[in-house]
This record gives structure tokens, sequence and C-alpha cells, in this order.
């Protein structure tokens, strides 16, 4: 009848009945009874569960079936096999998956011929054969339960299906071990969420690396509502409409709307929160409007931005307001918008109305929104498309972009108003026609000159050259030529009107092609202006020809003519050349020598230091000989430098002469001070070196008389007056003096101290202090340069400039009065002056030749 009871035999009565529709022919229930498949007389086969009273058909039932076996492995519970004479398939009941309970065909096994199917263990299908015995065969769908090692990646990936469809988990993980594969893993992971298996999910995806999937498993794996539970899952699996059903179907329903929003499903969400949330309403359409509006679908955006006003939170509202403005002007309700932005605090939203407003060409409306959003580069631009220049004056103090500033000044220069122009001009740094108004319009070239020198503009500079060209201002124009690079015409120009000296300097001054400097020294040649001509020829690197000119040049004052050949001989280093200029300044072309410091000055650009130094000594001596003693001094020690700095051995005479001019230079700072006795044996020296000072002998033999008189060394005082009294010399004594050294003489006075004594700096021995030769070491011993006596260890110091030695304790003291230094005549502050404690780099044996 189609009736199915289930009766209790303990308790002795029915717990349960099913009505079918049609008559039932055949039952098989489960091992535990739970479950049972039945065939009725269409042939169809269902699975009922009397637990929840719940009826699954089978799919792809065959009418030849004749029976079914469950499986009796007690870890498969949900594998049944239903048969016919020639096949077997196998069938799995899916209780826990995420879609709900249902029954699928995994495969068919071929059976041998007259076999009956008598029970099923784990895959394995026993039978009886016609003759009464039994016989074993696996069915295909676990051929996975073999040696999984013996098999391929093919192999593998097809038993892979197979476990996962039996929901064999623990073999499924056993194979993708095996293939290491990550399209395996996510498979077995896809079939676990299928399945509702969390945890094995959570092992699956660790293994394989997805820390997202594991925190979110982990999070939701404690839930126990099956329904919310199972719609986390099949959102993760992408499938949001079975997700939201499950939601909705859930104890938490609010989930599907959250999962929506996250979508970004507007629409979708919208239809859930009128049920679920209205409070999300107003949120959810303004995001909705954000999405149409960039769809493009202003209409309905605007719709949803007004449903999105809540009244009560302000900075949503205020994006809402936003967009009802834009889509307002969008729709062409132009003044609603416009007002709506107008009364909106965000600049960002006057700007982007502004910008709408400009592309539909309502110029006038973006402009005052840009204004008002104080984008007054972009209201500029907007007002001068629509010709409001009055705007755009006012506008301008604020304006930055030079382009506004052209377009102004181009139409101030237009109507004629120039000063407003030439100021626009200048803000948008167009000089050249702040220049051209300057010169055409306002008449003030003082002005345009100024800003042609500071900008340096070279059409601004050939327009101030025309200028003057046209007031006949020659110079100028040449100057202003040259700026703007036109060095032909200007070159030109000097020629016509004989201004080519002018041209000449300012060419010098400027950076310039060697064609230049040739052309004006060609120029200068024809004109037999030999100075100018050979200083081009320099410039442009023809020194054979420069040093021609300067030769032949009219000697001056300040013979800078043989100042330049010198240079001219330095930069050529040619030998001929230098030759040539020897030549002429020995006098040997024109039997005129010249002096003997241009000599000098020639080596030392050449670089000759030795040369250089004969020459100096030279010099010195002629310099000596005429009574010049500061400027031999000069020479001597600017020499001495030199060789010094190039690390060349000092001439031991330039040494010797250097000392003795030094000493006497120190008589005058001594006897000013007061100091009489150091004045007195720096004249002792001097006097032993008489014949070095030919032009002053009387005079300082006079001098060392006086100053040992009055410094008490009688004896020496003695020994110079019996000298002045040689004939060649007695006339010659100043008569204020004549008398006393006569009677000097004829009752001399012989008592003298004996020169205090000092260590020497190399050996120790003690010597007097004026000594400069150690009888100890026979070394020459430094002497210092403020009282002219040898130096000694404990008492070093050296000038900041010059690097020569001096006596601390005495150089400092000579420093209160003179802050020049003796030899070098540089100033010097005390503070500056070290005392050196460790002198030996100083006292290297002398480098002298």
């Amino acid at each position: 009848t189609g009736v199915i009871h289930y009766f209790y035999i303990e308790d002795w009565q029915y717990v349960n009945e099913y009505r079918h529709p049609v008559s039932v022919r055949k039952i098989f229930p489960d091992p535990n009874g739970t479950r049972l498949a039945f065939i009725d007389d269409k042939s169809d086969g269902f699975v009922y569960c009397p637990v929840n009273d719940r009826l699954y058909e089978i799919p792809n039932f065959s009418p030849t079936i004749k029976g079914i076996l469950w499986e009796n492995w007690p870890m498969d519970k949900g594998v049944f096999v239903a048969f016919d004479d020639d096949k077997v398939y196998t069938y799995v009941f899916h209780k826990n998956a995420i879609q709900g309970s249902k029954i699928i065909l995994a495969g068919g096994t071929e059976v041998p011929f007259s076999h009956k199917p008598l029970l099923l263990y784990n895959g394995e299908l026993t039978s009886q054969t016609q003759s009464g015995k039994t016989n074993n065969i696996y069915l295909s769908t676990h051929s996975f339960l073999g040696n999984l090692k013996d098999f391929g990646p093919n192999e593998l990936t097809q038993m892979l299906t197979q476990t996962l469809m039996l929901k064999r988990f623990s073999e499924a993980w056993e194979v993708c071990r095996l293939l290491n594969d990550q399209s395996g893993w996510n498979e077995l992971a896809k079939a676990c969420l299928h399945h509702m298996e969390v945890d094995f999910a959570i092992r699956v995806y660790r293994t394989s690396g997805n820390a997202g999937m594991v925190m979110s498993l982990e999070q939701i794996k404690g839930i126990e509502d099956h329904n919310l539970l199972a719609g986390h899952l099949a959102m993760f699996t992408s499938d949001f409409n079975l997700a939201q059903d499950l939601y909705l179907a859930s104890s938490c329903p609010v989930a599907a709307l959250e999962m929506r929003k996250d979508l970004q499903h507007w629409d979708s969400a919208l239809q859930l929160a009128k049920r679920l949330a209205p409070d999300q309403i107003p949120f959810i359409s303004k995001e909705y409007a954000m999405q149409l509006e960039f769809m493009g679908d202003y209409i309905n955006a605007l719709a949803h931005y007004e449903k999105g006003i809540t009244g009560n939170n302000k900075e949503h509202d205020e994006a809402c307001l936003a967009g009802v403005a834009q889509m307002s002007i969008r729709m062409g309700d132009i003044r609603r918008g416009v007002n709506q932005a107008i009364k909106h605090p965000s600049r960002l939203l006057k700007r982007d109305c502004g910008a709408i407003l400009e592309s539909m060409k309502q110029f006038s409306e973006a402009a005052q929104l840009y204004e008002k959003g104080q984008y007054y580069d972009k209201a500029a631009s907007v007002y001068i498309r629509c010709k409001n220049w009055a705007k755009v004056g006012e506008l301008l103090p604020h304006v930055s972009s030079p382009k506004i500033h052209l377009q102004y000044a181009k139409a101030k220069e237009a109507d004629g108003r120039y000063k407003e122009a030439v100021i626009a001009y200048e803000h948008a740094k167009q000089w050249d026609s702040v220049i051209r108004l300057y010169l055409d319009h306002l008449n003030n070239p003082e002005k345009a000159v100024n800003i042609v020198r500071e900008t340096q503009s070279l059409d601004g500079a050939k327009m101030v050259a025309r200028f003057f060209l046209q007031l006949g201002d020659y110079g100028s124009a040449i100057q202003f030529l040259v700026m703007s690079k036109c060095n032909n015409e200007a070159f030109t120009l000097a020629q016509q009107h004989n201004k080519m000296e002018i041209y000449a300097d300012i060419i010098s001054s400027e950076s310039t092609t060697n064609e230049d400097y040739q052309s004006i020294a060609l120029y200068f040649e024809g004109e037999k202006k030999h100075f100018q001509a050979g200083k081009f020829f320099l410039l442009c690197g023809q020194y054979g020809r420069a040093l021609k000119h300067f030769m032949k040049s009219p000697s001056t004052e300040d013979n800078l003519a043989i100042e330049m050949a010198i240079e001219t001989v330095g930069r050529a280093k040619d030998e001929a050349l230098t030759n040539q200029l020897i030549d002429y300044l020995m006098g040997e072309s024109d039997g005129m020598p010249k002096d003997a410091k241009y000599l000098f000055r020639l080596y030392m650009a050449l670089k000759q230091y030795r040369e250089a130094a004969r020459t100096a000594i030279i010099i010195a001596r002629e310099e000596q000989c005429s009574g010049n003693y500061r400027n031999a001094h000069d020479v001597l020690f600017s020499m001495y430098s030199e060789l010094k700095t190039q690390k060349i051995k000092i001439p031991s005479e330039m040494a010797t002469n250097l000392m003795i001019l030094h000493s006497y230079i120190l008589v005058k700072t001594h006897v000013k001070r007061g100091d009489h006795m150091k004045g007195a044996r720096m004249l002792i020296r001097v006097a032993n070196n008489i014949s070095k000072f030919p032009s002053h002998i009387v005079p300082i033999l006079t001098s060392a008389v006086i100053e040992c008189h009055r410094a008490g060394l009688k004896n020496s005082a003695f020994s110079f007056a019996a000298m002045l009294m040689r004939p060649e010399y007695r006339n010659k004594i100043d008569l204020k003096y004549k008398r006393k050294i006569e009677a000097m003489v004829r009752r001399p006075d012989t008592t003298e101290a004996e020169e205090p004594t000092t260590a020497c700096p190399y050996c120790a021995f003690q010597l007097p202090e004026c000594e400069l030769l150690c009888p100890g070491c026979k070394n020459n011993l430094p002497y210092c340069i403020a009282t002219g006596r040898h130096m000694v260890r404990d008492d070093w110091t050296v000038c900041p400039h010059c690097d020569f030695p001096a006596l601390y304790s005495e150089f400092k003291n000579m420093l209160q009065t003179e802050n020049i230094c003796p030899m070098c005549s540089e100033r010097i502050n005390v503070v500056h002056l070290k005392k050196i404690n460790d002198c030996t780099q100083y006292l290297k044996p002398e480098d002298r030749d």
C-alpha cells in the first residue's frame, strides 16, 4: 500500500510511519536501521531517513535494478550500491553538505556473468557464483585502496576525485601529499568546506600556506548554528546567493546584509536593509549613489543621494549634499547645484562642480564657484574665456600662473593700457615684452636696460641695441649687440664708427670664441695699435704674433707691454719665443737692456726658478747698490718664499744677503723702540758687511758708532770710529757727530761687556746670541726675524704668514707696539701667535746650494 512502518521491538510499539504515493516493491535498511533504501512500483529508488522524516531520490536509477547493498564498513556509512545482472552502481549519501543532504552517483563497476552480490565491505563486493561459491571483487570507485606509490600523477588525480566523492578525506590527504600540487590541495580544501569539515579544511589550508583562509576558518569554527556556519562556508566558496539564503534562514540574518555591503552589491543590500536594518538605508543609499554616479546613471544617483540624507550625521550628510549638488548640475538643474555647492563648506566640492560646469560651457557659474573655493588661477582662466577682464584684474594679485598674467597682459596691451600690461608681463616673466613696452610705448630705456642686465635676455638685448642705434649711441648699441650674441653685427658697427676699443673691452670681459678675438686683433694690427693687437692675439692663442706686437709696442711708464710679453711666453711654453724675449730684454735686438726685474718675472712665469733666483740676486744687488734696501729685501724674500714652496734649494748667497738686509731693516725698529743694545748688535753685523752697502757706508758706520756708544759697547764703537777716520770717509762724516767721533778715537775706551750666550738649537753649544754659525756643529743657525739673534729650542714660534722663525717672547713683545711682521710686512694679531714646543721640523740642515 506504500506505507512503511518502523516498529521498536524493545518497547513493542510503532515509532514512525511513512506513506509513499505508490506501492513499495522492495526495502533495504542500512546495518543500523537509521536509513533505508526502497524501490517503488515505478522502479524509482529512494532513501528514507526516519530520524528527520526526509526522503531523498536516488539519481540516475536504472529500472533494471534488482537490489541494494549498504556498506558494512563502520567508517563509510553513507555508501551503498545498487545492482542489476551485469553492473553495480556506487552511490554516496552526502548528509552534511552546504547545499543540504543529497545522493550522488559515484560510478559503476562491471560484474562477472551470473554473480549475485551478497555483501559490501570497504569497497570489496562479495558475490555468489553459479556453483554456489563466493567471489570478491573491488569496486572501480575504490581503486585508491591499493598501494598509492605505484601510480603516476594522472591516476592519482583520478583517485583524488574518487576519494573526494566518497568523503574519504584521510586517503585524499595521502593522494595530495604524493601529488604535491597546489591545485590538488585546493580541491581537497574546497571539498572539506563543501562537507562542512572545518577542522580538516584548516589543516589543509595551513599545509598549502593560505594564512588568510586559516584565520577566517578559525574565527567561525565554533559556530553551532548550522545554517550560519554553512552560510559562511558558502560565502568562502563564492556562492553568494546560497550564502544569502542560508544566512536568512539562520539565527543571524543581518550577516546577509553585511555580506552584500562588503561585496558592494548595493541594490541587494538595499532590499535586505529594508527588511533587516532600516537605519542603515541612508548609508547604503549614499554608497549606491556613488556607484551609480560612477556608471553615469545620474538620475538614480541623485535620488539615492537625497535618500541618504539623515539630518543627524554631519559628515555623512555633507557627502550626500555634495553628491546632490554635483548630480543636480549634471542633470541640468544648475541653479540648485550651484547654490548647494556655495552653501557647502568643502573647497574641493566647489572645484569639482566648477570643473563640471566648465565642461558644460557654463563659464560664469564655473568661475564663480572656483572663486568661492579660492581656486584663483582656475577662476581667472575661466573669466578670461568669457572675456570678463574686470574680474580677472580683481583676481590677479592672488594668481600665480604666468600663463594667466600673460593673457591679461596681451589684452591690456591691445587696449593700449601699457602700464598695466607691463606689470602683468613682469608677473608672467615675459621679459622681452616688458623691454619692448618700456622702449616703444613707455619711453623708459633705463628700466629696459636694467631688465636686460638682470635677465640676460638675448632678444631684449637686441631690442635695446636697436634703440641705441636709432639714437646714434654706438657704444651702448655695441654693448647690447654683444650681450645678444650678435658679435658680427657689433664688430661691423665698431669698424664703421671707429669704436673698436669699446667693442674690444666688452668682448674681452665676455667668454668669446677665438674667431672674434682674431678679427679684433687683425683690425688693431691694420691700425698699427700694437698693444691692443698683441692683447687679442694672446687671447686667441696666437702667441708668436702676440709677442711680435708687444715687442713693437712703444714703452710706457708702467711697461705693460713687457708684462704682457712675459705672460705670452709663459703661456706659450715655446723655446724659440722665450729666447726671442730674453734677447729683447737683454737689449740684444735694439741695444737697450730692459730692467732686470722683467727678466726675473719671465723666469718666474716659465717656472725656471733657479734662473729666477740668480736674476733675483742680481736685482737685489743693483737695488742695494742704489741704496733701495727695502726693495732688495722684498725681492729676495719673495724669491726665497717661492723657492721654498717649490722645494728647491736656496742659494746660500741669497740666504746670506737676505739675512744682512733683514738685520739692517731691524735696526730702525729697535732704535725706534729705544732698545739700543739690539740696535747696536744689528749695526755691528751690518758694519761687518759694509761692502754690501756701498752708497751708505759713512751713515751706517756713524750710526754704528753712536748706537754702540749708547749701548755701552765702547770697544766696538772705537773700532768703527777708527774706520771712519780713514781719509776716504773722514770728510763725509756728518758735522754734528764729527768732533765726538774724533774725540773717541783720540781717547780710546775699550771696555765692553761680553755678549750673553745662548744654546745652539742643533747641538746645545753655548755661543753668543747674535752669532749665526755654530763653532760646535758648524751649522748655519736659523735667526729670529724680530731680533736677528739665533733661535733657541725652548722659545720658538713662526710668523703665521711667511713661516719664518722668531723667538716667541721677543716677537710677542714686539707685536705689542708693532703689529706687522718685519719679514713679510703682513699684519699679525698676537692671538694667532702660537708657541711651538717641538721645533724639530724647522731644524733640518738648511736647504742651500
